[in-house]
């Protein structure tokens, strides 16, 4: 019964921090709100929030495989976070012919999609090097 437990306190666990990561990556926006433009059908920003869901949970699945408690499993999947919370404002930074937050509100998809796959792809590099 005990492993059936641990799945359910890793998956209430992953909601929690998704939510809290959205909550997170949100106030970080300053010229939309995320759900107010995934329901008027920004597609940028869909991928965008998409892709910081899966990032996350791609984080929190590498520290369960490698974590000894829940609790390793809640300090990795916040320091997960930030990194992720890191990533998008270097992306941000690194982009200065434009603003990464201005087009994604415009509905780039171009660079929903290149948002996409930085909060994917660097959430691999951060979950590889979970030990």
């Amino acid at each position: 019964m005990e492993p059936f437990i641990l799945t359910a306190v890793y998956f209430a666990i992953a909601i929690v921090i998704v939510l809290i990561g959205l909550a997170i990556f949100e106030s970080l926006t300053k010229k939309y709100k995320d759900w107010d433009e995934v329901l008027k059908g920004n597609h940028a920003v869909t991928l965008s929030i998409g892709g910081k869901i899966i990032g996350i949970c791609i984080i929190l699945s590498f520290s369960i495989y490698h974590s000894a408690s829940v609790l390793d499993t809640l300090i990795w999947g916040a320091f997960g976070v930030l990194l992720q919370m890191i990533a998008y404002l270097l992306f941000e930074l690194f982009t200065r012919k434009f603003s990464v937050e201005e087009q994604l509100h415009k509905g780039n998809i171009s660079v929903g999609i290149i948002s996409m796959c930085v909060s994917i792809g660097l959430a691999f590099v951060i979950g590889a090097s979970i030990t």
